[in-house]
């Protein structure tokens, strides 16, 4: 009998026939599969299907989506005027951006749901429409929204406006056995007595049946959020908007409270001792859990001793356990701005293995010798306990190296510590631009609150050198680790990031043009792809299409020197962000295909397991090759668990995201009518696109309420020109708005401009 063929190899075999395709019997006949054998083909053959590595695109018969021209997976991304587009798993050869699904096609399906597609229509640009052939995965159980009582009967809008069907809540469904509530001092709100007091309420509903077609879903009540506007109903409808797991079962609470409050003598043997050395952690203010601490010294040769010290997670967390599992369901931990749901529970994330000042605690250490190149010249890895001596946060230290006295006489035994930690730094930096690693430094919101809780200002969260020290010295821990793993060849999981697809690139160049830069210093090579279209009478054309050349290569230091151009540059914010978009995300992965922004060979995610599952499976498999024994875990389990990491990474950043925009719109629909300066970020046809300068706050002012003339775009030099007057308005033009209109549907604020821009240009 033939050897059964792993996932992998199974995918590569169907790849490898006519047309990427292959039936069930023939995979029988051709890999010898009888009895047990034929059963484990079965499974791996589901478990491909529901990862989306294949296709049964009829009973038994399977097609590998990379190979087909006809048939794709992805995620269905709705829009609120019914419509919806196909985020493909792969790019389809010779078609242009998304796949758009109708109207019609698209009521099939959800927001979010992972669905087969078949690519109907193909136009003359490129641009390609399907219809949705089969759900694969459904990507709400529950649905949340405002819940209406009607004389026809009971059923909820849903939040999220990309879900167009309303859920139907049958007679008898309305109430949940118990409120959860939201009020976080603990108070639960009262039951409401019949359906119709519910009306009005958030609450969130699970779905019997899945709406299909325009026929609502049917769905029951299984809890009450509060009313809307009510003190942090709006972070409650986000955690089950995207599914957040948010209470830990009974049995994890368990385990966690059986956890030793401190350090045991036992749990020291055959550790390395760093608690003689002056350890540190360097955080935010903010932070409650402390996953990594540094130290950094001259070695007698003059190169540079640095210490990585990670909290060693993996000797509490084991594998199986009620915490690993519910680990391993998180993913990560989610943070808002007040309040986060924590991957593990507290008695270990801000407890047990929260590297706090004082206090004994074990750590998984990389010890690194590096020269004044910042090459590395030595590296080990070690289990050890420290007992770091101070919890530093990014202000002291950044202020401490600016000179402030106070500071320095406090800290006075650390302050050259710190200067060498600066210095090497800023060697690591450089060495990391030198490879052509791409250092996008954009600004991210920070929400301020009073003491009661209330938002009161969104300002530019602040990046010094200290924020720069810990950054080099967690990328240069993860880079050793992950060589390491490559180089000791056992499975592993890496973190990677991949060259950015062509066609993006073509998109960003088209844009960039227009100011007089560009990503490759010439024009994009395109390919040219016959294809047969419809006309609207229904005759067929035969057209060619221009594609950006898959072959290109794409450096990371052409985007580098792009950003180094660019700074200080009115059009540096719009442009780089439209460079970042140009690149794909990041993501976990169990092959190792290097990481193209950081220009490394190979990364991977070691230095935060306290709220970041894939770093406490790295541990594990780091702590087996270190003690001689059998990887902990096969290629295709950690194949599953990189896919499960970075969805739920995903989903974590889109909650935060969404939060952090939610609270901005209910924080500035307070300030109607107040005036603002601003800068001009983008221009086109609608109007004027502005960053307000004094809040991380983006909106438009309508190219019909700029005032004293008739206003047109000019495509060929990005301006908006007065026709009488020839004023114009361009990118980096500074204005100065008020705020006229706040809309939630669309997340949108409406400026108009009350005086002339400072150097407005004619």
């Amino acid at each position: 009998m033939r050897r059964l063929l792993n996932d992998e190899a199974l995918v590569a075999h169907i790849a490898r026939q006519p047309h990427g395709r292959a039936g069930f019997k023939q995979l029988v006949r051709e890999t010898g599969a009888r009895g047990q054998a034929r059963e484990q083909l079965e499974a791996a053959l589901e478990r491909l299907v529901a990862r989306g590595r294949l296709l049964e695109v009829r009973p038994g018969y399977y097609v590998v989506p990379s190979r087909s021209q006809e048939f794709r997976t992805g995620r269905l991304h709705m829009h609120r005027d019914g419509y919806g587009f196909l985020i493909a798993d792969e790019p389809v050869e010779g078609i242009r951006g998304d796949v758009f699904i109708p109207p019609d096609a698209a009521a099939r399906a959800m927001h979010g749901d992972k669905v087969l597609v078949r690519i109907t229509r193909r136009s003359a640009d490129g641009r390609a429409e399907g219809e949705i052939v089969r759900v694969l995965h459904r990507a709400h159980p529950t649905v949340v929204g405002e819940f209406r009582a009607g004389p026809r009967g009971c059923y909820v809008i849903p939040h999220d406006d990309r879900i167009q069907q309303r859920i139907r809540i049958p007679a008898g469904m309305e109430l949940p056995e118990r409120s959860l509530g939201v009020d976080r001092i603990g108070a639960q709100p009262t039951r409401p007595r019949q359906p119709a007091e519910l009306d009005g309420q958030i609450v969130n509903v699970e779905l019997i049946e899945f709406p299909r077609d325009n026929r609502p879903g049917v769905g029951r009540v299984i809890e009450i959020l509060g009313r809307p506007g009510d003190f942090g109903v709006d972070v409650e409808v986000i955690i089950r908007k995207h599914h957040l797991p948010h209470r830990f079962p009974p049995e994890v609470l368990e385990e966690a409270a059986a956890m030793p409050v401190a350090v045991r003598p036992a749990d020291l043997e055959g550790r390395v001792d760093f608690r003689g050395l002056d350890v540190v952690t360097i955080d935010g203010e903010t932070a409650r859990d402390f996953d990594d601490a540094v130290w950094v010294d001259r070695a007698p040769n003059g190169n540079y001793i640095l210490h990585v010290h990670i909290a060693d997670v993996s000797h509490y967390v084991r594998p199986g356990t009620a915490i690993d599992r519910e680990a391993r369901l998180r993913g990560n931990s989610v943070y808002f701005p007040d309040r986060a749901i924590p991957m593990l529970p507290l008695e270990l994330s801000t407890e047990l293995c929260s590297l706090k000042p004082g206090v004994d605690r074990l750590v998984f250490s990389v010890l690194l010798e590096i020269d004044h190149t910042g090459e590395i010249v030595s590296q080990r890895f070690v289990r050890g306990v420290i007992r770091s001596v101070e919890r530093m946060t990014y202000t002291n230290v950044h202020l401490l190296l600016e000179g402030d006295e106070g500071l320095r006489r406090r800290y006075a035994p650390l302050v050259e510590r710190f200067e060498l930690m600066r210095e090497l730094a800023l060697i690591l930096n450089r060495r990391r631009m030198r490879r052509g690693a791409i250092d996008f430094d954009l600004p991210e919101p920070l929400i301020e609150f009073d003491e009661w809780g209330e938002m009161t200002g969104i300002r530019k969260a602040p990046r010094n050198i200290a924020h720069r020290i810990i950054e080099e010295f967690m990328l240069a821990a993860n880079e050793a680790v992950a060589t390491h793993l490559e180089a000791a060849g056992v499975p592993a999981l890496y973190r990677i990031h991949e060259p950015p697809d062509p066609q993006k690139v073509a998109e960003f160049e088209e844009i960039a043009a227009h100011f007089g830069y560009s990503l490759l210093g010439g024009p994009v090579r395109m390919q040219r792809f016959p294809q047969v279209v419809r006309t609207r009478d229904g005759r067929k054309l035969r057209k060619d299409i221009l594609v950006a050349d898959r072959r290109m290569e794409i450096s990371s230091r052409a985007y580098q020197k792009l950003v180094t151009q660019l700074e200080g540059k009115p059009e540096e914010r719009i442009l780089s962000y439209l460079m970042l978009r140009s690149l794909k995300q990041a993501r976990y992965s169990a092959e190792n295909r290097g990481h193209f922004a950081l220009a490394s060979t190979a990364y991977t995610h070691f230095t935060s397991p306290i709220r970041r599952y894939p770093d406490l499976i790295v541990h594990r498999i780091l702590a087996a090759t270190l003690e001689g024994a059998p990887p902990p875990l096969d290629e295709e389990t950690l194949a599953a668990i990189a896919q499960e990491c970075s969805e739920s990474e995903r989903r974590a950043d889109e909650a935060e995201r969404e939060l952090v925009e939610w609270k901005k719109l209910k924080f500035m629909a307070e300030r109607l009518g107040e005036e603002f300066d601003a800068l001009v970020i983008s221009t086109s046809k609608a109007g004027l696109a502005v960053e307000l300068d004094d809040l991380f706050v983006e909106g438009l002012v309508p190219v019909e309420a700029l005032p004293g003339d008739r206003f047109g775009y000019e495509a060929s030099t990005r301006r908006i020109v007065g026709r009488r007057t020839r004023r114009a308005f361009q990118v980096g033009d500074r204005i100065r708005v008020r705020l006229d209109r706040v809309d939630g549907m669309l997340n949108q604020y409406l400026f108009s401009l009350v005086e002339s821009p400072v150097g407005a240009r004619s």
